[in-house]
């Protein structure tokens, strides 16, 4: 009788008894066969074609355990490097996940007899960080992909200059406060002790400027005629009265701008704040000016659902509803047309909500109108395109 045709049941049920893992003992790893019991395993043993396989792997068997060998190891440190990346992990997990594949090559055609003795081996010849616990052996893939290694150098580079630039901004300030130390002690005055030359003579102290100024016009007008010391006294009386109406004035205007004060004060506390280097908000539009993502998402607009870390965001595009993850050198901000809501999102007003009023192309700035906060209603000039964007 013929073999089956394919799309007989007895085909078919044959292909479904051989789907999936079996036991090892009935498998020729020479030929690269699975067999389903025991019988299967020994006809397949007394074949034509099994015993031509051991006449040729009997004539070099070291050549077929080292090919085995190497093609376990290879497929072991993709698995790894693919599934795990450089995390420490055991190595009994990550062995499941390999044997889980059912044309894997087997522990026990290579040259090593266990997975420990593999799990040493991988650790003396450097390709796996290995160490042993009280739960077993833990393995961490160790990555020397040029590209690899050409970003780590690329991050260290620019973490060296962001330091370099730190230390100069440093050294110009030190210089600056050193420079402003040095004029203010030219110009110190000279304190001299209070003394005086006659102990019957008593020294008084007049704080009326007004006074102060008459006295002064008084000795210098000694010398002048008795018409002239009559202006001179008339308009000294005149100054005495002016200061008492300024001072009330003054008193006046106090009670009158309490409240302003108030909020420049407020307005003072903000913009003593420092600027900082993140700027990501929810709820405001942003733009993807990466290519990496490819053209599908570069120059497109989305959304920011989620601040992480300050300096990434999870945006959601507004076209396609795709849910993205990231950083914010990657995405720019978006300034809507004049009369559209924008929320500032670094500088003094940090968090204001406003409307924009204008735009001026030649500065790069825009003129807004805060719409939120103590400071409602307040018209603001000059502020860069990078710290406002448009409102979802």
């Amino acid at each position: 009788m013929g073999k089956s045709d394919f799309l007989t049941p007895k085909a078919i049920a044959n292909r479904i008894k051989s789907k999936g893992l079996q036991k090892l003992r009935w498998y020729c790893q020479m030929c690269q066969k699975q067999c389903r019991d025991e019988n299967g395993f020994k006809c397949h043993c007394m074949s034509e074609s099994h015993q031509r396989q051991l006449l040729l792997a009997s004539e070099n068997p070291q050549q077929f355990m080292d090919y085995f060998s190497e093609e376990f190891r290879n497929d072991f440190l993709e698995l790894l490097r693919r599934r795990f990346g450089t995390k420490r992990v055991h190595n009994n997990i990550v062995y499941n996940e390999y044997i889980s594949h059912r044309e894997h090559i087997h522990m026990n055609a290579t040259q090593w007899e266990t997975l420990t003795d593999f799990t040493k081996w991988l650790g003396r010849e450097g390709l796996c960080k290995v160490d042993e616990t009280p739960k077993g052996w833990y393995i961490q893939y160790i990555d020397r992909d040029p590209e690899t290694i050409r970003r780590q150098l690329e991050l260290e580079k620019k973490k060296k200059q962001d330091l370099d630039d730190e230390e100069k901004t440093a050294k110009f300030i030190e210089e600056q406060v050193r420079r402003g130390l040095e004029g203010k002690e030219q110009e110190a005055p000279v304190f001299t002790e209070l003394s005086r030359e006659n102990d019957e003579e008593k020294v008084a102290f007049n704080l009326n400027k007004g006074a102060s100024s008459s006295t002064a016009t008084s000795s210098k007008s000694s010398s002048l005629g008795p018409s002239a010391l009559k202006v001179i006294e008339a308009t000294a009386s005149v100054k005495r009265k002016e200061p008492s109406h300024s001072s009330a004035q003054s008193k006046e205007k106090k009670k009158k701008k309490s409240a302003l004060d108030e909020i420049m004060e407020i307005e003072e506390e903000k913009k003593r704040a420092a600027r900082t280097d993140y700027w990501l908000q929810p709820e405001i539009i942003v733009k993807i000016i990466t290519k990496r993502l490819g053209e599908k998402y570069h120059k497109k607009k989305g959304i920011v659902k989620e601040v992480i870390d300050k300096y990434t965001a999870v945006v959601k595009m507004i076209d396609s509803g795709d849910k993205l993850k990231l950083d914010q050198t990657h995405l720019e901000t978006v300034i809507p047309a004049p009369g559209k809501r924008i929320l500032v999102l670094n500088g003094g007003y940090r968090g204001n909500e406003g409307t924009l009023e204008s735009i001026n192309e030649k500065t790069f700035s825009a003129t807004i109108v805060i719409e939120t906060g103590p400071l409602k209603g307040r018209r603001v000039e000059g502020i860069q395109y990078e710290d406002i964007s448009k409102l979802a």
